[in-house]
Order: C-alpha cells, then structure tokens, then sequence
C-alpha cells in the first residue's frame, strides 16, 4: 500500500517541499530509505522504528521503502522523523492518507516517541504558504516560532500518538485557525549607557552620525581610550524593527538554530561581536551546505570587529563585497546560495602594535612595525569606512572627578530620540524605493538623493583632488554628508555638512597618508 505526505527541509535560508512517500509491499521484510540522503537523514528510519515501537504501534514484519522526492538535491537535518512515521501507518492503513491532505508535517523523533524541536521553522512555514498548504504540525517546542508568521493554523505535538490521534478518526486539524500576530515589541534597554563615557565628544558624534544613516564606522586609539566601552552601548541608540525586518531576522537565526524556544522572535536588531580568532568561513558563512555566517547574523544590526588588525587578513578582505553589495553568494561544487549581509561594520583598533603611536614619548614600535601593523587594513577596505574618529586618553578630572553642579553626559535615551527624528526623515525620503537609510544608498540614489548646489559642488572637487579620494569614498563622503544635512533637518547639502563629512575622514589621511 503506497502512502505520502509533504514535508519540508532548509537549504540556504529558504525551505523546500519535500514528498515523503512509503510503500508497504509482500516480500522479504526489511526497511529502506532512498532519495540522495545526508548520514543524518539515513538514520531517521532507526529512530522511526523504535519510536513507533515505543508508541504502542504493532506493525506487521514487511517490506517497506521510504522515498523523500525530488531525489535531486540531498536532504539533510532531522525535519523528517515526524513525516515519515505517519507515511508508515498511513501505508499501513492505520491512518488515513486523506486525513493528512493539505498538511505540511516536520519534526524530530526521540526513541521514546518523543517529538523533538527542529531549526528553520520559520522558512518552513513560509514554504507551506507558498505550497498552498491549510496546516503545518510542528513539534511542540516550535510553535510559537511558528505562530508568529501570522500566516497558516499551526498544530504542536509533543508525542507521535499525539499526533497520530489529532490526525484520526477525523481530523481535528481542519478546525484549528490562525492564532494572530505575536507581539513585537522589544523590551525596554537595560543595558550599558551612553552617560557612563567620559569625553570622547568627537567619537559620541561619530557613533550618532553612524547609526543615524547606517555607515561603517571605524574606532583608533590607545588602549583604555574607551573604544570597545563605546561600542558597546551602541544597542543602546539602535532604532526599532519593523514586523518585516524582525520576521527577516528571526528567519536567519531560526536556521542557525539560535532562536530561543521561550522568546523565539529577535525583537532587537543584532549586535554582533566575534573575536578576532574567528575563521574566514564562520566570518562570511559556508559550509558543504551553506550556512549563515557573523555577517548574515549582524543583517539589519551591527557587525563590531574589536582590534581589527588582529583579524585574518583573508577574513576581512571577505567583507569588502558584501560591504557594497550588502548580500553575500557561498558557491559550492553543488550548491550555491545568496544570503543577506547588510550589516552596519563597526570597528576599532590600535594605531600600532604597542598601541601609543603617534606619541613618541611613549611607543616603543619602529616606523617598520608601525608601518607593518596599520596595513594590516588594505586600502580597498578601508575605503569602504564612512567614519573614522580618534579616541584620545582621558585626562584624570574627567575619569574620577565628580562633574562641575548641573552638568552631566548625555544619556542613551536623548541620544536615541534624536536617531529616531533622522530615520524618520529618512523613512519619508526613501518611501517606495528600496532605500531605507542613507548608507544604503548605490550610486544611482547618491545622484538623484545627494545633489549639490555649484558652491558646494566646487568644495567637493577640491577635496575630491586635495585628499586623493577614490569615486567610493567621493559617494560615502556625500551619504554622510547627506545624514549630516538630515540632523540639521536641512532640505539640501550645506558646505558645513561636506566639511564635517571630510573631517571624519581625516583619521584615514593621517595614519594611512
């Protein structure tokens, strides 16, 4: 007797329909499993057979084949443990093949019948829309990833005789309907804030001007001069997601399997900060079957690459394409898959080894090392920093002395409020096209967005010539330029706003020439 049922498996960061088929046939009893498998998916039929042995089902000794269609592409993951169990008893007539028609079924099986949770639910259920499927059972242990989609009635099980049992005599999944839309609202910041740095107004500017348009930022000073402690209170000024980013984010981290099951939704945008031990494929992403890297998780977030220079050059020279494109492409012998990368890259390093150039009276490196140690960042990417600011020491009455009456640093909320007016402007601008922020403009947009008038069309020429800019860094000067005229609530780009933009720059020309 022949039986099938539609599943699903993630390849890259979308899902594809899998048709899990059984056939039941007289012979010689004995199981097997075909359709081009992964060593994982190969042992899916041991766990289907203890645990329908577990579960109190008595099956009659037979041939049974197994077939996970199309056979073009091989299956990997544990999403099949749950289907083919069902196809099995619907094989063998003891489940209804029409009971589970128009339902979309995934799930891992423990040896005790137990259904396991899964990653990359979220794809799944988006294929399900698109297959026109009415249902998706998913483990229990999903659901609410699964819910959150909004979009088809999601059934949680926690055994296969549950589900067996939701699936017959009749079908009780018919009457399950949509629960609604999770809420979601990030909680209120708790974390590090912007009134605990000391000074440093240059480098707060720089951090405001950054996360106001989205441009890469890059962070130099001697060690303790508070760069990594500036970095981590940006999250704290991040603006808010939309339904459609948190869905898009959740999806990627739902296939890494990082999503927790208690609050499966990533309501904040991502902050990402490896050490600078990771390899070039964990960086970027990869793997036989591709799978997202740091750069795919920081989308719509912040990539933070603290000592930048310590990096493996090969892993930083990765960045420099997705940078510009925001997408990345892993091609593999067999397989290729394209996956986000729009990320805003925040960086901070030393200006050499010892970490004290350029102050002679206390660097110890020679002019070899100090030359050595800054080319470490190629020019190319280099080039694509929008920002850069030095971040000096903090003098002794700023760090301990209490602050003159009725002064105080500005705190992360004031800091925030003005992000949000920027953004807001931005978000009119940009409505209807596929720009959200000024960072993201190509060249194209730069043209139409960034116009200049003649007076500030002749300052920029003079510093297109004076600094040597490439036509790259001559189109991130006018994005900042563009984001500094959005706080000044300026229609146009003022002359003030290219100069502002150029000297955020200066870091590059005085370290790198």
């Amino acid at each position: 007797m022949y039986s099938s049922i539609l599943s699903a498996s993630v390849f890259g960061l979308t899902a594809r329909k899998i048709r899990v088929e059984a056939d039941v046939s007289n012979g010689l009893p004995g199981a097997v499993m075909v359709g081009y498998l992964a060593g994982q998916v190969r042992e899916t039929m041991d766990r289907v057979r203890t645990a329908l042995k577990n579960s109190d089902f008595a099956l009659e000794p037979k041939k049974l084949t197994v077939n996970l269609a199309p056979a073009g592409f091989k299956k990997e993951g544990s999403f099949f443990d749950l289907p083919v169990a069902l196809a099995i008893l619907s094989a063998y007539g003891l489940l209804e093949e029409k009971h589970t028609e128009g339902l979309l079924v995934v799930g891992e099986l423990g040896l005790n019948g137990e259904v396991c949770p899964v990653s990359g639910i979220l794809p799944v259920v988006l294929e399900a829309k698109r297959e026109g499927c009415r249902a998706c059972m998913v483990p229990w242990d999903n659901v609410k990833e699964a819910e959150y989609a909004g979009i088809l009635p999601v059934i949680g099980v926690k055994t296969l005789k549950e589900a067996v049992s939701f699936l017959s005599p009749e079908p009780r999944w018919k009457t399950v309907s949509v629960t609604g839309k999770v809420s979601v609202e990030a909680s209120a910041y708790t974390g590090p804030d912007f009134r605990d740095i000391r000074g440093q107004q240059e480098a707060r500017r720089a951090a405001e001007i950054a996360v106001s348009g989205f441009h890469n930022l890059l962070l130099i000073g001697p060690p303790g001069s508070g760069k990594s402690m500036l970095a981590s209170r940006i999250p704290s000024i991040l603006p808010g997601l939309s339904r459609d980013e948190v869905l898009e984010i959740s999806s990627i981290y739902s296939i890494a399997g990082l999503l927790n099951t208690e609050h499966p939704l990533v309501t904040k945008r991502p902050f990402r900060a490896p050490h600078h031990t990771i390899t070039t494929q964990a960086l970027s992403g990869g793997g036989r079957i591709p799978r997202p890297g740091e750069i795919s998780l920081a989308h719509r977030g912040v990539l933070f690459l603290d000592e930048l220079p310590e990096f493996p050059r090969m892993a930083l020279e990765v960045l420099r394409q997705p940078l510009e494109n925001r997408k990345i492409l892993i091609s593999r012998s067999n397989y290729s898959e394209e996956f986000p990368a729009d990320f805003l890259l925040l960086a901070a390093m030393n200006p050499c080894k010892c970490g004290y150039y350029p102050d002679l009276t206390r660097c110890t490196c020679t002019e070899r090392e100090i030359h050595g140690y800054l080319h470490r960042i190629s020019r190319p990417l280099l080039d694509r920093m929008d920002l850069s600011a030095e971040m000096s020491r903090i003098p002794f009455e700023k760090l301990l002395k209490k602050q003159p009456k009725g002064t105080k640093e500005e705190d992360s909320a004031a800091i925030r409020s003005r992000v949000e007016k920027v953004q807001k402007i931005q978000a009119r601008r940009y409505e209807g096209t596929s720009y959200r922020f000024n960072g993201d403009l190509d060249s194209a947009g730069v043209q139409k967005y960034c116009a200049l008038g003649a007076a500030e069309e002749k300052l920029l020429e003079g510093m297109y010539q004076k600094f040597s800019l490439t036509a790259r860094s001559c189109h991130r000067l006018l994005k900042v330029a563009r984001t500094l005229a959005d706080m000044d609530e300026s229609e146009n780009i003022g002359k003030k706003h290219l100069v502002e933009a150029a000297a955020f720059r200066a870091a590059d020309e005085k370290y790198w020439g």
